[in-house]
């Protein structure tokens, strides 16, 4: 497994909960840090830099608390960053990730090779998300740490290549740590994810049904209720390939199979829109509600620390029926 010595020894599970746009706040981040697994945030989920500096420190001291308590070591946490023009204050959340020395960055929209130098020179890591080989490659030209491969089903916005075949293409010229992402919801999908050759896997969809996530109840709700037929892969939105619920597209009162064209991507406007309680957009962002093709697989709405438990056994049974299985044909 090529993982970076932050890792040693602080992972239950070889898993990242992914940052998820509205849904990670620092209690969703901690909750899965003190169960052993990585847990990240969006910067962009606050809207400010004093807003971000606050959730950093408390994010840092309340796992510092817990490593004091336990003796334990908590798995270590991350930031994920636009790198897109339209944002104008990524220079100040990468020197507050410094301040903070936030131990993995996750990249998004540009990989930079000044970035990655300088989360290396304080000590950092960063892993950068990709959905096509073409931006993988251009990710491993930067000197980043990690590539996560976006496959197809992924929540969010989403690649539309099959896991098989793009983790595959990755390894062949990236030695690096590769994450894979995608419509994976359990513990038997992570051991799948490392049978096909990734180091980590990726999970956002599952994480917004748990008790910390800071989604809406109904939110919520609506994962537990929804398959795989209800989630729709469209560009009309945001302008990338994203996968969206379609019930809640109609109850924002679009229809779905009819989706007007956002056009240019303006993240610093979309941000805005979502988190303004009184937008009067026309898209209310905060309420366009996405989710991976593993959403079929999300039937409770637990703690992360039960979640992670219950994925730990899934691993453990999932790992050891395919060494069983293996031995059947020898």
């Amino acid at each position: 497994m090529a993982l970076q010595p932050l890792f040693d020894k602080r992972l239950s599970l070889p898993l990242i909960a992914a940052p998820m746009f509205l849904a990670s706040g620092p209690e969703l981040v901690i909750a899965c840090c003190r169960a052993g697994i990585v847990g990240t945030f969006p910067a962009k989920n606050q809207r400010t830099l004093d807003g971000l500096e606050a959730w950093l420190r408390q994010i840092t001291e309340n796992l510092a608390a817990f490593e004091a308590e336990t003796g334990h070591q908590a798995a270590p946490f991350g930031v994920n960053l636009i790198v897109h023009k339209s944002n104008t204050i990524l220079a100040d959340e990468l020197a507050l990730c410094r301040r903070f020395q936030v131990p993995l960055i996750i990249t998004s929209l540009g990989a930079v090779s000044d970035l990655v130098a300088a989360v290396h020179d304080y000590g950092g890591i960063v892993y950068h998300d990709i959905a096509s080989l073409r931006h993988a490659n251009k990710a491993a030209a930067a000197n980043v740490d990690g590539i996560i491969a976006v496959s197809a089903g992924a929540g969010g916005h989403s690649g539309q290549a099959s896991p098989f075949g793009l983790v595959s293409e990755i390894k062949k010229g990236f030695d690096g740590t590769v994450i894979l992402s995608g419509a994976m919801s359990t513990g038997a999908d992570i051991a799948a994810a490392q049978t096909m050759g990734a180091d980590l896997a990726y999970m956002g969809t599952r994480f917004i049904s748990t008790a910390e996530a800071a989604s809406s109840q109904a939110y919520k709700d609506m994962l537990l209720a929804v398959t795989i037929d209800d989630i729709i892969l469209t560009d009309r939105l945001t302008g990338v390939n994203a996968n969206f619920i379609r019930q809640s597209l109609e109850q924002a009162g679009l229809n779905p199979d009819d989706l007007a064209a956002h056009g240019n991507i303006d993240i610093n406007k979309e941000l805005d829109d979502a988190h303004n309680e009184n937008t009067g957009s026309a898209r209310p962002w905060r309420d366009l509600w996405s989710a991976g093709h593993g959403v079929g697989q999300i039937a409770d709405c637990p703690p992360v620390a039960d979640l992670v438990g219950q994925m730990r056994d899934e691993y453990r049974h999932a790992s050891s029926g395919q060494y069983q299985r293996s031995l059947a044909y020898f």
